[in-house]
């Protein structure tokens, strides 16, 4: 039987995860993978997540099954958070998740079962795993555009693009920070695709892994607020990776917005029908530490601004590799970075200069010009910056290294 798998494609992101391991060069930068860094390297617990994990080893609650919802009160902080007090969660089912992926695959999931074969979009460029989870699932996937020539978001094209979708359709938004390109539509082009999705009778999906490192926790679930008040069906997965510091403890949810809490009578029992096929039920831990955070307003306080300080860190970065390049004489480059929100930054370099980049100077990003922004040490923003400007100046012909010297090469 193994001798028949054929090979299967590699994961990108992984893969240069790997690479960066094997590279033996000590200058090496590994701006690949999506979590965020403190100044020293590290991941850091947040203070609010330890001081809730304190309280839950403190209480030896039992380990039996939660259920294949997963944490009842997680799933309603999570509503709370995201939808508000309002309308909007009254007509919602909230289930927890193995992470946003796994709250992406249990919506496709539910979308196939629902209308076998429907058309999913999303944005070119997307998520890395966006379509291999809407494919896996048997979801048909289109793309629509999302930058223009400059590396704004092309709003017009979006929405010409979207002006294609049928009744039925699904399109899939990221709700705030978008990745990879941190670029996000304004809020005027939110309350247009609000309204070509009620006019046209496509589902918004939309995809919230990000919220509260872009503009601030309201200001980045603004738009899925609003989108949730417009439409009367709406798909949302939620990831607490990145804004609770939960990458390992695969924490997510999964929220279905009916048009009536009667329209909903069935899709929590397809929810769990589909997650005991693929998972059975999520992992506890994370869940109960996000409910034990959010239930408590002492400890609610204090991820708030942990929160504020991750993203302000985040800012600095951005405004400081943007300040550089500007300094290198790069202005065009640096305001097109300046522009962008979120953990992720897209560089503005071809996937060949990427690799020089790589090859060159030790700086990982991936071949389309993501870099994780939040990963960057602060004292290493200049050579970033100059190794930015060295690859941009080699093919415009004139000189950019600024003394900087490339790093021997590395041979794997």
């Amino acid at each position: 039987m193994l001798e028949l798998l054929l090979p299967p494609p590699v994961d990108p992101l992984w893969d240069l995860t790997e690479a960066y391991g094997a590279d033996a060069r000590p200058e090496r930068l590994n701006l690949v993978l999506g979590v965020y860094r403190d100044q020293s390297g590290g991941t850091p617990v947040m203070a609010a997540v330890r001081e809730a994990e304190l309280r839950l080893a403190e209480r030896s609650a039992s380990k039996e099954y939660r259920g294949l919802s997963g944490n009842t009160a997680f799933n309603r902080a999570m509503l709370s958070m995201v939808l508000g007090a309002g309308g909007a969660a009254e007509r919602a089912v909230a289930v927890q998740t193995v992470a946003g992926s796994g709250a992406l695959r249990l919506l496709a999931d539910l979308i196939c079962r629902t209308r076998p074969g429907t058309t999913v979009w999303i944005s070119d460029p997307a998520y890395v795993n966006h379509r291999p989870i809407l494919e896996a699932a048997g979801l048909t996937v289109r793309t629509y555009g999302w930058l223009d020539a400059e590396g704004r978001a092309d709003e017009a094209g979006m929405l010409r693009d979207l002006a294609g979708a049928r009744r039925d359709d699904v399109v899939l938004l990221q709700g705030c920070c978008h990745n990879p390109t941190g670029v996000d539509p304004s809020a005027q082009t939110w309350e247009a695709l609000a309204g070509l999705a009620a006019s046209a009778g496509w589902v918004p999906f939309v995809d919230l892994a990000y919220h509260g490192l872009g503009d601030g926790l309201e200001a980045d679930l603004a738009a899925t607020r609003m989108l949730a008040e417009r439409v009367p069906e709406m798909l949302i997965a939620i990831s607490c990776s990145k804004n609770f510091g939960l990458y390992s403890d695969r924490t997510g949810c999964a929220v279905v917005l009916g048009s009536s809490r009667r329209s909903l009578q069935h899709v929590e029992t397809a929810l769990q029908n589909a997650a005991r096929t693929l998972y059975s039920m999520p992992p506890e831990h994370g869940a109960a530490v996000v409910a034990t955070v959010l239930e408590d307003d002492g400890l609610r306080a204090m991820w708030r601004a942990e929160l504020d300080a991750m993203r302000a860190r985040i800012e600095a970065n951005r405004s400081g590799l943007a300040q550089q390049l500007r300094a290198l004489g790069w202005a065009g480059q640096a305001e097109s970075l300046a522009r962008q929100k979120g953990m992720f930054s897209m560089l503005p370099l071809s996937p060949r200069q990427m690799l020089r980049l790589r090859s060159g100077f030790a700086i990982y990003g991936t071949t389309a010009g993501r870099i994780n922004i939040a990963g960057l040490p602060a004292e290493r923003i200049a050579c970033l910056a100059q190794g930015i400007s060295a690859v941009l100046a080699e093919d415009a012909g004139r000189p950019g290294s600024h003394g900087v010297q490339p790093a021997p090469a590395h041979h794997q």
